[in-house]
């Protein structure tokens, strides 16, 4: 059941800026939402488009050049003014991430059940053995064959399915209230995919907890999200109820997206690819960045970026051709 109080969590005017000595490159612009506990949002697009950085700036995991722009708001804390103490609390405790590869995000010299007790410890001040103890429910929960065998294997010796269950089981390990997936089954083959994806969506409408995940998989962001919102060269696109935007799609780029993509119906059709690449985040064209890509371009989408338009209350299209 969706809360209808204040928002979990609360995004405004976000912007992230990569500063160097010779570039300053925005890749993130003015993104904004809001999320109850209970919710789930998929954030869609292709590589490159500023998903992940997104995901990151919420829990402030960029690296030192970055410029976090805007206000999150995660519980009622203020993440872009919190100190380095404040931040390690909030990670893990209050806000937990999946990661896209977990064979690079597990440490390879310490065992899985080592790994998810050190971080129980941490947050919940509890022993060792309780941490341990935590552990092995956390696996059972996730779903792990053998889990008392599987606390004292390491990741290499576990499978790509087997080592995203035990990211996510660190990741439930101190009762987040907010979890981001950044692409949490790119790695894995279609059956172990679902597999995943069923037991995400089964753990956040359990546990209550909000949801973000993004992917540039639509099969990923229909089976598991409320929300929907696409993104494109650092801003949303097009946002909505899942339903709305798969059923509806109103901007060109999602459309795009949709004829792009293979599906069990088109055996022996041709795709219909979107034309031309991503655009180069230091060299963004005037006006919309899809422009140069799109079969309905106009002299007028070239004299400004287009503004969200409401096509319904909670369809959100940044189009002027729209329809």
């Amino acid at each position: 059941m969706v809360e209808t109080q204040t928002p979990l969590v609360a995004v405004e005017d976000l912007t992230v800026r990569f500063v160097s000595r010779d570039l300053d490159i925005s890749v993130v612009n003015g993104v904004s939402f809001t999320l109850a506990a209970g919710e789930a949002m998929c954030i869609l697009g292709e590589s490159g488009s500023g998903k992940s950085v997104t995901l990151r700036a919420l829990m402030r995991l960029l690296p030192p050049a970055a410029r976090i722009g805007g206000k999150i708001s995660i519980g009622g804390l203020d993440v872009t003014t919190l100190a380095d103490n404040d931040l390690r609390r909030l990670r893990g405790g209050l806000v937990s991430m999946i990661f896209q590869e977990p064979m690079t995000a597990l440490d390879p010299v310490f065992t899985i059940g080592t790994q998810i007790a050190e971080s129980v410890v941490f947050h919940d001040g509890v022993s060792y053995a309780a941490g341990r103890k935590r552990a092995l429910e956390l696996l059972e929960l996730v779903q792990i064959p053998s889990a008392p065998r599987r606390l004292d294997a390491y990741p290499h010796e576990l499978s790509g399915g087997l080592r995203q269950r035990a990211m996510i089981a660190m990741a439930l390990a101190c009762r987040p209230r907010v979890l981001l997936a950044d692409e949490p089954t790119t790695a894995l083959d279609a059956t172990v995919q679902i597999q995943i994806l069923l037991l995400l969506r089964e753990l956040q409408r359990d546990l209550g907890m909000a949801t973000i995940i993004v992917t540039h998989d639509l099969g990923v962001a229909c089976e598991v999200a409320d929300k929907m919102a696409v993104m494109y060269a650092g801003r949303f696109v097009e946002t909505g109820s899942s339903i709305d935007v798969m059923e509806t799609p109103r901007h060109p780029y999602t459309r795009g997206l949709f004829q792009s993509t293979v599906h069990g119906g088109m055996r022996g059709a041709p795709l219909d690819p979107i034309p031309g690449s991503p655009p180069d985040l230091a060299d963004l064209p005037p006006g919309c960045a899809f422009a140069p890509r799109c079969k309905l371009k106009q002299p007028i989408c070239e004299a400004g970026v287009p503004e969200l338009v409401a096509s319904t209350v909670d369809h959100l299209t940044r189009c002027v051709m729209a329809g």
